[in-house]
């Protein structure tokens, strides 16, 4: 799990509070954040690597400029990913060497290493999964400005810069100030730690916040577009908006689900560590809300590496292609090869809606006639085949002449 409360524990002087969650059936909780995740990791894994049955992962188009948005998408996958398997070592290695928690204490502060694996592997858990929060939040700024501005894959490069930087500035910093002025000696008080406490909770609230505010705004901004090139507002305009909107419905509760707890729980935490004995029997019923959200967290943190990969483009099957290699060159080669019979797009009211599935052919189609695309966005929502849905809209395709006012179907769009 991700908590704070863990990299607070490296310290041998632990507050008591942390002290008291984190002792409390130590191999139960490793057992289960061990099972959490590695259960995240295999199916987080089996949903991002490519299928034989036509399915696409994220991020692999075979296209010379894929969405921003597909590409962040992934890396918040990556980031999961990764964040879980630094679970899944502190885990191992807390259950195979119990000896390890022991000796950290003022009492048997006898040997560095076991200080530098907590903190390492604290570190590491946090780097990501504050890492993933970032990304989470330049997903919902990316499909807004796309929407609004037709922004495009150059912006890739600026998130980068802002998430990796943003992440490990506040995770070095709020270890630096935690650990002060040494691991084997950390600095006690409220004061000390809250910094800390802040660089880690600040992205996740911000995602908590702002992201709702950015998709609301992103819905909004499609159904105008969709209703304002031709004044009308058909089924399937309807249908895809409703299936944006859903789409970011499910990104936010998974975020809900796996990090509300985390809030709540440390605010219990900070309640009893306020207190001059936590001990006290009038905090029992505290102390059980807080061990239960303590376990609540250890579960549901792992979970988010599978629960995204769901939230992102839905169930991909367990067929799995392990011929990446293959793969990739057949990938590149169908770049430049004439569109096959099966191409297939849907210009609807001045708007090209392209599922993933069709997104090749549909592409190879526009590049096989010289037609550019000047203006681009992509939107995710969940389709019965697939999750994404780009929706190209170009100047050139308002003097399109075989596209009447109530649209037409796939079939004879393609015919044209």
């Amino acid at each position: 799990m991700a908590s704070p409360r863990l990299e607070t524990f490296c310290c041998p002087n632990r507050d008591s509070a942390t002290e008291f969650v984190v002792t409390f059936q130590p191999v139960l909780f490793g057992a289960l954040t061990l099972g959490s995740a590695a259960l995240s990791l295999i199916f987080a894994l089996l949903q991002i690597l490519p299928k034989r049955k036509g399915y696409r992962r994220l991020g692999q188009y075979p296209l010379p400029r894929p969405a921003s948005s597909s590409r962040i998408l992934f890396i918040i996958s990556i980031c999961d990913i990764l964040g879980c398997a630094g679970i899944i070592v502190r885990s191992s290695v807390w259950l195979g060497l119990p000896n390890i928690i022991d000796s950290i204490s003022v009492t048997n502060n006898t040997e560095v290493w076991p200080e530098v694996f907590c903190v390492g592997s604290a570190m590491w858990i946090q780097l990501f999964f504050s890492a993933s929060f970032w990304w989470t939040f330049c997903y919902a700024v990316d499909v807004f400005l796309v929407v609004k501005t037709s922004a495009g894959i150059s912006t890739i490069i600026l998130y980068h810069m802002i998430t990796w930087g943003l992440a490990v500035l506040l995770c070095v910093e709020g270890v630096a100030m935690l650990y002060y002025p040494s691991i084997s000696d950390c600095e006690q008080g409220l004061q000390h730690a809250i910094p800390h406490y802040v660089t880690t909770y600040a992205p996740m609230l911000l995602v908590l916040v702002a992201n709702p505010v950015f998709f609301n705004r992103t819905i909004s901004a499609v159904t105008s577009l969709l209703k304002g090139r031709q004044g009308i507002y058909t089924e399937n305009e309807r249908k895809l908006a409703n299936e944006i909107k859903i789409r970011f419905f499910k990104i936010m509760l998974v975020f809900f689900i796996c990090w509300v707890p985390n809030i709540i729980n440390e605010s219990l935490l900070f309640y009893l560590e306020m207190q001059t004995d936590i001990n006290d029997g009038g905090f029992r019923d505290i102390r059980n809300a807080a061990l239960i959200t303590w376990f609540i967290m250890g579960i549901l943190n792992p979970m988010q590496a599978f629960l995204n990969t769901l939230a992102f483009h839905g169930w991909t099957g367990f067929d799995v292609d392990l011929s990446l290699h293959r793969r990739r060159e057949l990938a590149w080669d169908s770049v430049s090869t004439s569109v096959p019979n099966a191409a297939s797009h849907n210009p609807i009211v001045g708007t090209t809606l392209l599922y993933q599935s069709h997104v090749q052919e549909a592409q190879k189609s526009m590049m096989g006639n010289g037609q550019q695309h000047s203006d681009a966005m992509s939107v995710l929502s969940e389709g019965s085949e697939s999750s994404t849905v780009e929706i190209h809209i170009s100047s050139e395709l308002r003097d399109y002449e075989d596209v009447d006012a109530d649209g037409e179907s796939l079939e004879n769009s393609v015919r044209h």
